[in-house]
């Protein structure tokens, strides 16, 4: 299924020159580029990006308490206010610097695009992902500084999460419409 997704290059890859092995990554699976632009987000921007939604706090909330209860640290917050810090942390660190918001189109482009990506916390991923080859950062350190985890790039979950968040980003006149050049190998 030919489908788009939404992937922003965050501040720390921006800032760490790291932009161009992103792209790379996914065009030489076979994702397209249908849309492209390097911008400094508005807090308007990343608050629609975060929305703030009960549901996806208290769910970010309750791994977070799983994830310290595993190491024996007993949070006090409730859930909700857990994942309402959090969503402010992402908030700010998203708004803090330049990012490359980017438009990837192609079969199942979505699911792809979280593979190449890898797991949220970099140093759970996978070598050869994203996140697995050009970050170290955890859960714990990243809280320990009180801000976000620096993972480098923001990938759209589903096919309706990425059609939502690219309205956010981008105006129908940003995306590009063309056909792409694919070579096919002949027996």
């Amino acid at each position: 299924m030919i489908e788009r997704t939404l992937i922003i290059a965050k501040p720390d890859a921006v800032q760490r020159g790291l932009v161009g092995d992103i792209i790379k990554r996914f065009e030489k699976v076979g994702l397209k580029i249908s849309g492209i632009k390097m911008i400094t987000p508005t807090n308007k921007q990343v608050g629609k990006h975060y929305p703030y939604d009960k549901k996806w706090l208290n769910s970010v909330g309750k791994k977070t308490r799983a994830g310290f209860a595993e190491k024996g640290i007993e949070m006090d917050e409730t859930d909700l206010q857990i994942g309402s810090r959090i969503r402010n942390w992402l908030m700010e660190y998203m708004a803090s610097g330049p990012v490359v918001a980017m438009v990837f189109e192609g079969v199942h482009a979505c699911e792809v695009g979280r593979k190449i990506v890898g797991s949220t916390e970099p140093r759970t991923s996978s070598p050869g992902t994203i996140r697995g080859d050009y970050a170290i950062e955890s859960y714990r350190f990243a809280d320990s500084k009180e801000r976000p985890v620096k993972n480098l790039v923001h990938a759209a979950e589903t096919p309706k999460d990425a059609e939502k968040e690219l309205k956010i980003w981008f105006s129908k006149k940003d995306l590009m419409n063309y056909n792409a050049q694919r070579w096919e190998i002949h027996h």
